[in-house]
Formats: C-alpha cells, structure tokens, sequence
C-alpha cells in the first residue's frame, strides 16, 4: 500500500466545526472502503468525547505514543471500522516536556513514518499554534481549513496561513498544500453569502465545492457519541459530509 495522505484539520479560531468536519471526514471516507487512521491531537479531546470513549479511562493515548512509552499500534483502537489514536488532558503537558527537545517539531512525523496500513491519516489539530499544531503541519502533505462563513472565521485563518508559511520556512522545503471547507453555510443569510463569494473569489480551487450547510444534526451528533451518518443518516449533514469525501478521493494528492 502507498503511503498515506496525511492530513491536518486546522483553525486558530474555535467553534468553525473543525472537530465535527475531522469526525466525520474519517468516517465518511471508511463508509467509502478507504482504509483511515484518525488522531486526536487537542489536549481538550472532543473528538475522542465525539466517539462516545470516556478519555479519563484510555491507558494508551497519543501523548503516551509522542513520550515514546507505548507504541502507536499499541494506544490505537478500532472504532467504527476505522483505527483511532485517541487524546486525554495529558496532552496539555506535551509542549512544556517537549520545548528543550531537539527536533521536537517532527515527533509526530518521525511516529507516522511507519504507519502504512492506511490510506489516509486525520489529525484534528488544537485551536492554537504552538508545538502540537507545529508538530501536525509538519507531518502532514495537506491542511484541510474548516471555515465558517463569517468575518472573525476568515481573521483566524490567515493567522494559521501564516503559521504555514513560517513552518514551511522553518523546517518544510515543501509547504503542505492547503484547502478549505466551507462550514455552517445558511444560503438564506446574506453575510454567509457575501463571505463564501469573497472567499471562492480569493481562494480559487482551493475551496471545496462541497459545502456543509447549517445543520443542528451535526452539532447534535457529537453528544451521543456518534458521528453525522449515524446519528441522522438522512439530513443535510450526512449529505454534505459524504460530497465532501467523494471530492476528497478524487482529488487524493498523487506520488
């Protein structure tokens, strides 16, 4: 099997539905026969809470596989058909333990580097920038930007652009290649109109044309431990998220 195609969903700002769009792109893309790993990499563990795991009770987490103390293949589950490396609180002690370290911003890279039993990897990144997300941004060959259609969104997404452009500078001679997702889209409000025009006319091919409309299922979903085609199989959410994926698989970076 190739390698996978490492992938990071990322936002500096919070509540954009990078959490639920990470969830339910890893499950999508496994109801579509692709083989996926999913990380939770945010010391605040919503998506392992997503996948009704009670994080208190995980003996391997990625922060005991980032130490070195449990292998991956060891710390990962199977849940719904797909392998996932879940997250605790403990994680919030990565950085400070990690800061002296050298080439402690490819850690995560060096333990992917033998994952090769899947065909893609979602990392579900922290809403900040430091080491964690650092660490994401160097492994991975994309970074998937859930972006909702509203001014503060697009604030917070030019600081991770920036965030990219620095990695890239840094420790990257090929800065991961970059796409968003439009997310909690309303057609009948103007702004969300206003902002997906402006953000098509900027980005180009870098948007998606699928887009995740506004949909209470999706923000539901997570508090019964389930994902969106799951929880409502029907709704918009399921719909949206599965275009999502079949435009994720056709357009699957080569090489």
């Amino acid at each position: 099997m190739p390698n996978p195609d490492i992938i990071a969903f990322c936002n500096q700002k919070g509540g954009v539905g990078k959490t639920t769009s990470a969830l339910n792109v890893a499950v999508g893309l496994t109801l579509l026969k692709k083989k996926v790993l999913v990380i939770d990499f945010d010391p605040q563990a919503h998506l392992t809470y997503s996948l009704g795991l009670d994080a208190h009770d995980l003996k391997g987490t990625v922060y005991s596989v980032m130490k070195g103390t449990t292998p991956l293949t060891d710390a990962t589950l199977d849940i719904k058909g797909m392998k996932v490396l879940p997250a605790n609180l403990d994680l919030a002690l990565m950085e400070a333990e990690i800061t002296a370290l050298s080439g402690k911003e490819s850690i995560l890279k060096k333990k992917l580097s033998a994952v090769s039993d899947v065909q893609y990897v979602i990392i579900d990144c922290p809403p900040a920038s430091g080491l964690l997300t650092i660490n994401a941004l160097v492994a991975c060959q994309e970074v998937f930007i859930p972006l909702q259609m509203e001014f503060l969104a697009l604030k917070g997404m030019s600081r991770l652009l920036t965030l990219m452009e620095e990695v890239k500078k840094k420790f990257n001679k090929n800065e991961p290649a970059y796409r968003i997702i439009p997310t909690r889209y309303d057609a009948r409000k103007r702004l969300n109109n206003a902002i997906m025009d402006k953000v098509r006319e900027r980005f180009g091919a870098r948007v998606f044309h699928a887009v995740i409309r506004e949909n209470i299922a999706v923000a539901e979903a997570p508090s019964f431990g389930q994902s969106i085609f799951e929880y409502a199989p029907k709704s918009h959410g399921a719909e949206d998220y599965l275009a999502l994926c079949k435009e994720i698989i056709r357009k699957r970076p080569t090489g």
